[in-house]
């Protein structure tokens, strides 16, 4: 085992695993990434210092400055973790039907934390309208822009997508993703695409979002949108299937007691997608699912005693 100079250095290279007990026949043909091993509990830790970089780089964050972001929770946590190694202060502006367990996640690496009504983009109370202002007004602050900024997708096509290709050997027929940003079905879809062709991206996505639509609210976390993120390159989907709440919570509770996987509502949901993938799945090649973040984040809704 190496010996690393920061946290931030143990971000990513998160194992695939068989899934042994879920679902039926067709499980055999999936394999799940499971990004909650990343040291802040998400995939979205792979985006954080990236997000900072572009931010430095382009002369918006100064040193001793602020990382302002909107965020269901995951990339402010891979944001607050990436800040606290490099100095910087953070504030993130969440949606209030975010879990009380990501709020004191964010809270505990000395973040501060604004809670808003999870309404639609163009109210002026939206996360993202809030942070933006924010980032506006304070002092030395810097709008990190996980839905606009390219460092998003180009991170996941430079780590997320190698490390599936070189851990499947290239056996991999299609990979199933959400899409709050967009940035991780984007970058690793154009990757695997690049390298082969035929493989198929497919979304999962929450009903009640726009890429499945009709627009309604839904109670996934981190993933679904009430519009197309600029981070978001639908070209790369194949096509999107539309996952309900029950059938997402469901599944990441088996995922826990049945393969001792401990996911959010996301994971569960892309789950549910893959094994229907996988169903009629006539290749010999591996489906690919990604399980975004830990359960530990959701033991206060999800994994509750009454669930």
């Amino acid at each position: 085992m190496p010996i690393y100079e920061t946290v931030l250095d143990a971000v990513g290279g998160t194992p695939l695993i068989r899934l042994n007990r879920v679902g039926g026949a067709e499980r055999a043909r999936v394999l799940v990434k499971l990004e909650a091993v990343n040291p802040g509990g998400s995939i979205k830790d792979r985006i954080g210092l990236a997000l900072i970089r572009a931010a430095e780089e382009s002369g918006r964050l100064k040193p001793g400055g602020t990382v302002v972001e909107a965020t269901a929770g995951n990339t402010g946590v891979g944001l607050a973790m990436a800040a606290a190694v490099l100095g910087y202060q953070s504030v993130f502006v969440v949606p209030d039907k975010m879990s009380p367990d990501k709020i004191r996640l964010l809270k505990a690496y000395g973040a501060r934390v604004e809670i808003v009504p999870d309404v639609p983009r163009n109210d002026p109370q939206n996360y993202q309208q809030v942070a933006q202002r924010l980032a506006d007004h304070l002092a030395g602050a810097a709008y990190m822009g996980q839905f606009e900024q390219k460092a998003n997708p180009e991170t996941h096509y430079r780590t997320t997508g190698p490390e599936i290709w070189e851990a499947t050997q290239g056996q991999v027929g299609a990979l199933v993703a959400g899409a709050g940003t967009g940035g991780t079905i984007s970058g690793i879809g154009r990757y695997l695409k690049d390298q082969k062709p035929d493989v198929e991206v497919i979304g999962a996505d929450p009903v009640g979002s726009i890429f499945t639509g009709p627009v309604a609210p839904f109670l996934i976390e981190g993933m679904g949108e009430d519009y197309y993120p600029d981070t978001l390159d639908a070209d790369v989907v194949d096509r999107w299937e539309a996952v309900s709440d029950e059938e997402a919570f469901d599944m990441a509770r088996q995922l826990a007691r049945q393969e001792g996987i401990l996911v959010g509502g996301s994971s569960g949901a892309i789950v549910v997608t893959a094994l229907k993938v996988a169903r009629d799945w006539q290749k010999s090649d591996w489906i690919v699912a990604m399980l975004p973040d830990t359960g530990r984040n959701y033991l206060s809704n999800i994994f509750r005693e009454d669930s």
